[in-house]
């Protein structure tokens, strides 16, 4: 919420500057799950415009009113129905604008290299809304867009409800809107590169009704719980050291059974077996790669990737840090995208979600006494795997049991890996030069929940935000292998 140093100039509602002709879109499988969720938030920092701000902001709202011509859903609604679907209305109800002051602030003091923890304004003021769930968006605008002018920069805020756009389809409109504004004067005449696409006949379409609890879903976490956020920055380099020592010619397992294996006598079988039947869709643990069949499928021979590297080096250095029993699994989420993952493929500007989470188990002995090989091998042959079988099993066994998804580190050992450093951030252009930063708001931010960014010079750079209780943090800061791939921003 905005501090006694933050002054908001002015509010108002942008409606779409022509009216929408679009049919209502019905949440899909993969919608309907992020109902419990709160709204994305997520913004770019940029330097001070080259004109004045009562021009920028006058600019800002034409551009995002031709945005949301081309993106009616975002200024639409959502709404039930009698027989419990949920859709998105494209009534042109519009969104929020909001023009906020912050000239406390300058670039130097959010952005400064001493600065270890991710500056509390943008948790607290760059941003519209409360930590809404994406459920409101029946009650309340289903996007905002906040513009918070600082001593000498400006930083834009996209709120957008999380049932309604994945990453994908979030950037896409971002990138649109920030196109629009930088060909000021073309007006309404401006046309988009890459369209919307609004098709609602894919596998994620269903007949199954997801049934909501009384008074509403609620988030699965504890939002007050005391957190750290960082940023920790790789350059190419680091992560080309980590792609090649994950693709080395080591096998990275020990104690194996002869099977290549790693058992160590520790992992314990109903722990894992328990959180695979939680999933329903293929999953891979230390105990091998096992599809929803059960029957084991052939090592995959690809190249492990940098992400998937730096992954695992993730995974276990915040393993150690949270100092575990040796018996106890971890788990690692990773949101992948499903667009092309499909026979045929959808359109790779599907609006909505088209995404599914892929579970990671593994014991903690394994993740501590295997080298990086292992683990990053374990995420690699997952990710591989979730094919157009694994797609459709994972959307057949929601439609079997209807659900809200459950954000939050449940048993203490779990990571959440979301968003991607392949999203294009950084081609938000509104006119003046590429973002100084992205950052994100306080919504869905739990301990273990990872946001992962391209980093700003590009060429294979990431940028990874961290949440963690602040003694795990403690820990991955005095992780001498983790660290030792950590750069400083130029």
């Amino acid at each position: 919420m905005p501090s006694s140093s933050t002054t908001i100039v002015s509010k108002c509602t942008i409606y779409p500057h022509q009216k929408s002709s679009l049919k209502p879109l019905k949440l899909s499988v993969s919608d309907l799950p992020m109902l419990s969720c709160h709204y994305i938030q997520k913004g770019i920092l940029l330097s001070t415009p080259p004109y004045s701000f009562e021009e920028l902001i006058h600019t800002l709202k034409n551009s995002l009113s031709i945005a949301l011509s081309h993106f009616p859903p975002l200024a639409g609604r959502l709404t039930t129905d009698s027989d419990g679907y949920i859709y998105i209305t494209s009534n042109d109800a519009g969104v929020d604008f909001i023009h906020s002051k912050a000239k406390h602030l300058t670039l130097n003091t959010i952005l400064s290299p001493s600065l270890i923890d991710v500056h509390p304004c943008f948790k607290e003021l760059f941003f519209a809304y409360d930590m809404p769930i994406s459920y409101s968006g029946h009650q309340i605008p289903l996007a905002a867009v906040q513009v918070t002018e600082l001593a000498d920069g400006v930083f834009i805020g996209f709120t957008v409800n999380h049932s309604v756009t994945d990453g994908t389809s979030f950037w896409h409109f971002f990138n649109t809107f920030a196109a629009i504004t930088k060909s000021t004067g073309v007006g309404a005449a401006v046309k988009i590169s890459k369209s919307p696409d609004f098709t609602r006949d894919t596998i994620f379409n269903s007949t199954a009704v997801l049934p909501i609890p009384a008074g509403g879903p609620t988030v699965t976490f504890d939002v007050d719980e005391p957190l750290r956020e960082r940023i920790f920055h790789f350059s190419r380099e680091s992560i080309l050291k980590l792609k090649h020592k994950t693709n080395g010619n080591s096998n990275g397992i020990s104690n194996s059974n002869g099977n290549g294996i790693s058992y160590n006598g520790l992992a314990d079988p109903t722990e894992i077996i328990s959180k695979e039947s939680n999933d329903g869709w293929k999953i891979v643990n230390s105990n091998g790669h096992v599809n929803g069949n059960g029957t084991v499928k052939s090592n995959v021979r690809n190249e492990i990737s940098s992400f998937q590297s730096l992954s695992a080096q993730l995974w276990r250095s915040v393993t150690r840090a949270r100092k575990l029993e040796l018996t106890k699994t971890s788990t690692f989420r990773m949101a992948v995208n499903c667009r092309h993952r499909l026979n045929p493929k959808m359109e790779p500007f599907y609006f909505g979600n088209a995404i599914q989470s892929i579970p990671t188990v593994a014991s903690v002995n394994d993740i501590l006494s295997n080298d990086l090989k292992f683990l990053a091998g374990l995420l690699h042959q997952n990710v591989v795997a979730h094919d157009d079988v694994t797609v459709r099993r994972g959307v057949e066994d929601w439609e079997n049991n209807p659900r809200l998804f459950p954000l939050g580190n449940f048993d203490g050992a779990m990571i959440t890996m979301g968003s991607s450093p392949r999203f294009p951030m950084y081609d938000n252009d509104f006119g003046w030069g590429i973002p100084l930063a992205i950052r994100s708001g306080k919504s869905n931010k739990f301990d273990g929940k990872i946001s992962a960014f391209p980093g700003r010079e590009g060429n294979g750079s990431v940028d990874l935000e961290v949440v963690l209780k602040p003694e795990t943090m403690f820990g991955l800061e005095n992780d001498v292998e983790f660290m030792q791939y950590v750069t400083d921003v130029v």
